[in-house]
């Protein structure tokens, strides 16, 4: 009962912060919205099966209220969802000797942005085609200029973000007697532990960074509930 009531809970607020804040118009016709990194904090908290759920029911209720894109735009959002947080919590949660660690997280999402940016390459060359009704060549000729370096910055800002937020949840969640500590550690753990802020601090960093190329370089805007 608390894996579901837990997995309806990050379908609402993935589905909600897709809305909240966006940054769209980027190379004219792409956008960056902020559900990814909530869909894979909440598989790296409960497992990638979880995530692969939750990456679905999103995508399907993205596709019957808001998308203009239909199926092609849903499989589109769901792969890339659940790319990205099938992977990094599978690394994360099983991975020997780094398992449920700062270091397995890093690794995890490094592998995710990987795979998940050869994936979305693929899928950009397959599905977009179909759903823009632009020749295939002209999507592959869109990949060093546009496609890679957004799908690249994309990932990266997603895992910069799951870095953030992942810690304050799994504690709060914890505190709340959602999960039990594990062998009376989790108990000790604060929101303020020198290694927590350190991981902020950098991810914090990192997500700026690709903000302002999203903006700056590839013609981005903020678009706050829209």
């Amino acid at each position: 009962m608390r894996l579901l009531t837990l997995t309806a809970m990050f379908c609402a607020i993935a589905y909600v912060v897709m809305f909240v804040l966006k940054i769209s118009g980027i190379g004219g016709f792409l956008t960056f919205d902020v559900k990814d990194a909530i869909i894979a904090a909440a598989a790296m908290l409960l497992g990638p099966a979880a995530g692969a759920v939750i990456s679905f029911i999103v995508a399907l209720l993205e596709m019957v209220t808001v998308s203009t894109t239909g199926i092609w735009g849903a499989i589109m959002n769901f792969v890339s969802s659940a790319a990205f947080a099938v992977t990094a919590s599978a690394v994360y949660n099983y991975a020997p000797k780094i398992k449920k660690t700062v270091t397995g997280a890093w690794c995890g999402l490094g592998v995710s942005i990987i795979g998940t940016t050869v994936v979305m390459l693929g899928m950009n060359l397959i599905i977009t085609p179909i759903y823009t009704h632009m020749p295939t060549e002209a999507v592959a000729g869109m990949i060093a200029p546009l496609l890679l370096p957004f799908n690249l910055i994309k990932c990266v800002l997603n895992a910069a973000l799951v870095m953030i937020i992942y810690k304050p949840i799994s504690l709060t969640l914890r505190k709340s007697g959602f999960f039990a500590a594990s062998g009376g550690a989790e108990k000790k753990e604060t929101y303020f532990s020198k290694l927590t802020l350190l991981v902020f601090l950098i991810s914090a960093a990192v997500a700026a960074v690709c903000v302002v190329l999203l903006i700056r370089v590839f013609g981005g805007h903020f678009n706050v509930f829209g």
